[in-house]
């Protein structure tokens, strides 16, 4: 370290100021300011400085760091000249303090809010679920594209049973398939149907189409209908075997 010690203009005779500079670690290059009292006691801060020097030299225009005195501070702060106040600072009794009026802006107090009617700023900021919209008749924007095998042939459209109407404006029996599609995959709700008729829909689909179920009519599914799938399964997965023995 590198030590500088000096005479204190801003403190009474016999003061020193002594500047350290640190040469290694993380602050180098910092330097730490100390001051020498007369007696040789070396003070770290400025709170140890003001116990030091007692009441009778005022520091509130001291600059610790340079050691000099701030004179335009010193004028704002000049304490009128006579015999200092040794009482200052200790705790008066009660029955010798000057009665003052105690206005209530000098003082805080409490203040009760009463609510004679129910808030519902709350309540009328909640628009309903903050989920993102959804597309209506999005199936539409397929129309024209068309699925093909590995030989690039296109593959042939299902047809739908008789008791399955689609419901909407100018939907194709692929845009019917597509959106009954997406709701199996996609809707965790049971796949149903529009409960809107066709000819409601047809008045206002944006208003009356339900985002959440396939543009079909409503369709009850019967036991007949369900067995007749299942045949219709266990034939097809019948060929399939077939045809994986006849490739082996």
């Amino acid at each position: 370290m590198e030590k500088r010690r000096l005479d204190c203009v801003g403190l009474p005779p016999g003061w020193k100021r002594e500047e350290v500079v640190r040469k290694s670690g993380l602050s180098a290059g910092k330097t730490d300011v100390y001051y020498i009292s007369p007696d040789g006691k070396k003070i770290r801060s400025k709170p140890q400085l003001a116990r030091q020097l007692g009441e009778q030299f005022d520091l509130s225009a001291f600059d610790f760091r340079s050691g000099r005195i701030n004179h335009s501070q010193l004028r704002k702060s000049k304490r009128p000249q006579g015999p200092y106040d040794f009482t200052r600072g200790m705790r008066h009794d009660s029955s010798l303090v000057l009665p003052i009026r105690q206005t209530a802006s000098i003082f805080k107090q409490p203040v009760t809010v009463i609510h004679r009617q129910e808030s519902k700023t709350k309540s009328e900021l909640k628009h309903g679920p903050q989920d993102p919209p959804k597309q209506l008749f999005w199936e539409k924007r397929l129309q024209g594209i068309q699925a093909c095998d590995s030989q690039e042939e296109v593959i042939k459209a299902l047809d739908l049973p008789r008791n399955v109407q689609g419901v909407g404006p100018e939907l194709t029996t692929e845009n019917i398939l597509q959106s009954i599609s997406a709701a199996l995959h996609i809707s965790s709700s049971p796949v149903v149907g529009q409960g809107n008729n066709r000819a409601t829909v047809a008045k206002n689909p944006g208003v009356n189409i339900d985002v959440y179920q396939p543009h079909i009519q409503q369709v009850i599914v019967s036991e007949d209908d369900i067995r007749r799938q299942e045949v219709k399964v266990i034939e097809a997965r019948r060929k399939l075997q077939d045809a994986i023995k006849g490739i082996m």
